[in-house]
Formats: C-alpha cells, structure tokens, sequence
C-alpha cells in the first residue's frame, strides 16, 4: 500500500476499483473530452467509475435515485433519475449525437436503450443483469442472452463495440499475466486515491462482533459506499 491509504480506505477500491480501471480504460478506451454514460452511479462500483472517468477529463451523465444527485452534481456527474419514463430521451436531450461509452449494470430490456445510445466509434460495456437477479428459473440464462446480445451487436457492420466484462476473465488460461495485469491496474486505482481523483465510499465501519448490523445495513438501500467490517 502507497503511504498514506489506510487498510479501510483500500478495502473500498481493491475489486471495485480494479474493476471500474479496466472497464474504463481496457475496454472503453475513453479519452478526455469524451462523453460516457453510468448507471447505478452511486452503487459500489458507479461511484468510482464516475470519479475515474471525470478524472480521465470525460463528461459523466449518471443514472441514480433523485436522493444521491446532489452528491453526484458534486463530483460533475450530470444526475439523471432512473425512474425516468423515456431515460434514453433524457440523454438523448443532453447528448444528442449519443455517448462515447455507456457502463450498464442493469441488463435485462434495458441492455437494448443502452446499445441505442452509443455513438459510432463509441462503447458499451455490460457488466451484470441486476434487473433480473429476482427472476424465476435459471439463473444463467439473463446473462447467455445478454451475452448473446454482444456478440450479435459487434458483428454487426455499424462502428459500435459492445463487451460483457468479467473481471476473472482469463485467470485460467494465463494466470502470470493475468496477475500481472491486476496489479498494474490496482497500482493506477491506489495512485489516484492518494492523489484524490477517487475518495474511498466508507458508509459505516463495525467491528466484526455486529456482523448482523452490518448486513442488514448493506442491504437497506439507505447508504452509499461500503459496510467495512473491522476484525
């Protein structure tokens, strides 16, 4: 650990934040004085994904419950509310051409406004199927269809990339690189949290002994960031 990050300050960033780096800059490719769109841009990794792309000197359009717009409207990030009844004219309204890139952890219908939205030359991650995590059946099936759905649309003759990430993508096949990988990226995360182009999301730190408080807490829907338990 760089000097100065504490052990709960890393703890918030190691996986969201390797995450979001590689999204961001593996997959997006984004450069400054681009456009990008977050969904969930207040949710673990959200968070750090706007503040990585402001920090990349990209313009942020975020989608979040109307409670967490003003701290949004406080990193730069231009709040959209999800509920919104026609969300991809709302963007549309703000980036009439479409977006550079658009991080979508949603899935589900809405994978389909998300791909609508991208600008030729433009990129769309999809990384999970949220609004589909309380449907009946297979679970696997939301995400082989959305994986169907990105493989369909690069093939496709229209300028426009699409990717489902997985960060464990790969860690069977090649694991030295796959592990150098990690670390080079995890080294770019912890530079820009000691530099303050992304702030540790720390909601609530408990000691390990009310473990209970600490999950009914993570999941009340109440709070941004990380539940850190202390052992």
């Amino acid at each position: 650990m760089p000097d100065g990050i504490s052990a709960t300050e890393a703890e918030t960033v190691v996986l969201n934040g390797i995450a979001t780096w590689q999204m961001l800059h593996r997959k997006a490719r984004i450069r400054a004085g681009q456009t990008v769109l977050v969904h969930g841009a207040n949710g673990g990794v959200g968070s750090i994904l706007v503040q990585l792309a402001a920090g990349a000197g990209a313009t942020v359009i975020g989608t979040a419950s109307a409670r967490h717009h003003d701290a949004l409207r406080q990193r730069g990030v231009i709040p959209i509310d999800y509920r919104t009844p026609d969300l991809v004219a709302r963007v549309r309204e703000i980036a009439p051409d479409g977006v550079d890139a658009v991080f979508d952890h949603v899935g589900g219908p809405g994978i389909v406004g998300s791909w609508s939205l991208v600008a030729p030359g433009g990129t769309l991650v999809a990384y999970g199927s949220a609004s589909t995590r309380d449907d009946t059946g297979n679970k696997q099936w939301p995400v082989l269809k959305l994986f169907g759905r990105v493989r369909l649309w690069n093939a496709l003759p229209n300028r426009r990339h699409a990717y489902f990430y997985n960060i464990w993508a790969g860690r069977a096949l090649a694991k030295e690189r796959f592990r150098a990988r990690l670390r080079a990226d995890l080294t770019q995360v912890l530079a820009a949290l000691r530099r303050g182009d992304v702030t540790a999301q720390i909601a609530a730190e408990l000691p390990l002994t009310r473990v209970a408080e600490a999950l009914r807490l993570s999941e009340s829907g109440t709070i941004a960031g990380k539940v850190v338990l202390t052992p």
